[in-house]
C-alpha cells in the first residue's frame, strides 16, 4: 500500500485510511445497474472527514460489473 503525505484539513490529524466507491453514470447504466464510475477515498480515522478522487475504469470491469448484476 502507498503511504499519503496526508493531512486532514478538518482536524489536521495524519492518520487515515483508504478505500474505493463504485458508482453508476448514466440513465443507461442506472437502468442496468452498472457501476462505471470509480472513486478512491482517503477517510480521516479522527473525524472521518471523508475525501473522493476519482479513478480510471476499465471496460473489461465494467462488463464482468454488467454480467455480476
Amino acid at each position: 500500500m502507498k503511504t499519503l503525505n496526508y493531512t486532514c484539513p478538518k482536524c489536521a490529524n495524519t492518520t487515515y485510511s483508504i478505500g474505493q466507491m463504485r458508482a453508476t453514470g448514466s440513465f443507461l447504466t442506472k437502468l442496468l445497474n452498472m457501476q462505471t464510475e470509480k472513486y478512491s477515498t482517503v477517510t480521516c480515522k479522527n473525524c472521518s472527514y471523508t475525501e473522493f478522487y476519482k479513478a480510471k475504469t476499465s471496460a473489461l470491469s465494467n462488463i464482468f460489473d454488467l454480467f455480476g448484476a
